[in-house]
Parts: structure tokens; C-alpha cells; sequence
């Protein structure tokens, strides 16, 4: 059993010393809270889990603390997929819910998994969800100041259960002063993406990563037989001939954790029961 959790880059916020700090207290608290969950539940079940407690914490842009988009709204994005039967299930843009992830989770029973923008919000509330709104005081002074940040903040968690099952979690509150209707790769395949032998998720600008179509290139090419570093250092190649911008975090059904990205500011954890190895 394994876990890994990304919290975005580091550049979408203060570079401070004392913010990085936190950020990797937070993740280092949240990943083995994720493991002991995972003892007892599916992959499924734990990155979901995992997913809404970095939702829940205002250092990470997704959920709570989400970036103002550029009417002033906060739309949010997030999907989870199963590497057990492949099934993917997201919303995209959807406004006024405490944790996106958990609507997404929801659309897994449904026959049309993915919905966006008002469809998104009124299924929510038809399943029960509170209007919430995640907006922090530290954001909506970024805004109003035009503090424009690097655009590249996400969330995401990747397991690997005790039956051998992989799934994959990612969230967004978007790069911030977006035009709105925008669309981020977090709830697409290019963002998020899991089967039976990998399991991706990434953070970074999400025009790069859905022109690279980073997470289902890596999680083909495991498929195909190449080992998870080899398939990330490809991809990446690739991502590099386009000065794209972006990292992520996989794990294959072996157990084995890699990560990369094209810029080293990515924040992330892996705990594995024993050690937790965190990167920047």
C-alpha cells in the first residue's frame, strides 16, 4: 500500500520560507491521515478522502482558498477515476460547494459522470450538498489588489490499496483571474487518469498539460510495457518541446512512486507506512 499527494507549486503563493513550511507540515499531516485511512478502505475511497482534507486546508488552491476568477467567482474543478474499471467522474467550473471532489465521487453512479458550470452546481444540490463558500479573506486582497500569481495551483492524490487496485484524485480552484467559462485539464483525462497499472495526477498551467495530454500519455505507456520513470521522463521530453509547464505525481500496480516536473517548485509527499518522503 502506497500513497502519494501533490499541493501544487510553490509559485502560486508566497515564496516565503514560513509558507513553505507549512505547506509541507500540512502535507505531511494530510498523507498519513490518507494512509491509515487506506488500512481499511479501496484506493478509491482514500484518494477521495485524502482529496477532501487538502480541499479543506486554505494553503492549497482547491476547496477552500480556491483562486477569483476574473468576474469575481470562484469555480472549481475536480475528478477522481478508478484504475478497478476505469471509470471517470468530474465537475468542471462549479461554483459555491465546501469540496468539489465529493460531488465528483457522487457522479460515479450516474450515467453522465462529467458536468459542468450551473448543471454542475444544481446536481450538488439536488444530492444534498450546501451552498458553502470557499472564498478566503487572503484571496479575495489578491484579487482586489490584482495580485496576479503564476497560475499553477491543484491538489491530487494517487493510491495503491491493499488489493492491488490503483485510483487517483485531483482538485482545483483554477489559476486565478481566468477568463470565466475557462476550462483547467484537472477534471480531463490529460489532468487525471488511472487503470490498472498507473495511476497520474498533475499540477501546472492546464493549457500545457492537455496539449501534452500528460496523465493518459504516461499511464499508456506503463500500459505498453515502459516502466513509470521511463514514461514520465518521455512525456516530459515532450512537454519540454513545447516549454510547457507542469509536474505530477504517479504510482504504478507494482508500488513504484515517481514524479517529475518542468520547473522545481513542485510540493508533494509519498508515505508508504514507514517513510514519508517529501520534495520541496
Amino acid at each position: 500500500m502506497k500513497i502519494v499527494i501533490h499541493g501544487g507549486f510553490f509559485s502560486e503563493s508566497s515564496q516565503s520560507d514560513e509558507t513553505k513550511l507549512k505547506k509541507q507540515s500540512a502535507l505531511k499531516d494530510i498523507i498519513k491521515k490518507g494512509y491509515d485511512f487506506l488500512q481499511e478502505h479501496s484506493a478509491l475511497e482514500t484518494v477521495v478522502y485524502t482529496t477532501t482534507l487538502l480541499e479543506d486546508c486554505p494553503l492549497f488552491n482547491a476547496g477552500i482558498g480556491s483562486q477569483i476568477q476574473g468576474d469575481g467567482k470562484i469555480r472549481m474543478s475536480a475528478a477522481i477515476m478508478n484504475g478497478l474499471d476505469c471509470k471517470f467522474s468530474g465537475v468542471i467550473n462549479i461554483e459555491d460547494v465546501k469540496n468539489p471532489v465529493l460531488v465528483a465521487e457522487k457522479l460515479l453512479g450516474e450515467e453522465d459522470r462529467v458536468l459542468s458550470g450551473h448543471g454542475a452546481k444544481k446536481y450538488a444540490a439536488s444530492q444534498g450538498f450546501k451552498a458553502f463558500s470557499t472564498e478566503t479573506k487572503e484571496r479575495r486582497e489578491e484579487f482586489n489588489l490584482k495580485l496576479k500569481s503564476s497560475k499553477t495551483g491543484t491538489v491530487g492524490c494517487v493510491a495503491l490499496d491493499k488489493n492491488g487496485n490503483l485510483s487517483v484524485a485531483t482538485s482545483t480552484g483554477g489559476k486565478g483571474f481566468e477568463i470565466p467559462g475557462r476550462v483547467s485539464d484537472s477534471a480531463t483525462i490529460a489532468g487525471n487518469y488511472a487503470n490498472k497499472d498507473c495511476a497520474i495526477s498533475c499540477t501546472g498551467v492546464g493549457e500545457d498539460i492537455i496539449n501534452a495530454a500528460i496523465a493518459c500519455k504516461i499511464v499508456t505507456r506503463v500500459t505498453d510495457g515502459q516502466s513509470i520513470e521511463t514514461a514520465f521522463d518521455k512525456t516530459f521530453t515532450e512537454l519540454n518541446e513545447i516549454d510547457g509547464f507542469a509536474g505530477a505525481i504517479g504510482l504504478d500496480s507494482k508500488g513504484n512512486m515517481y514524479w517529475k516536473e518542468s520547473h522545481p517548485k513542485i510540493v508533494f509527499a509519498a508515505y508508504d507506512g514507514t517513510n514519508t518522503f517529501m520534495f520541496q
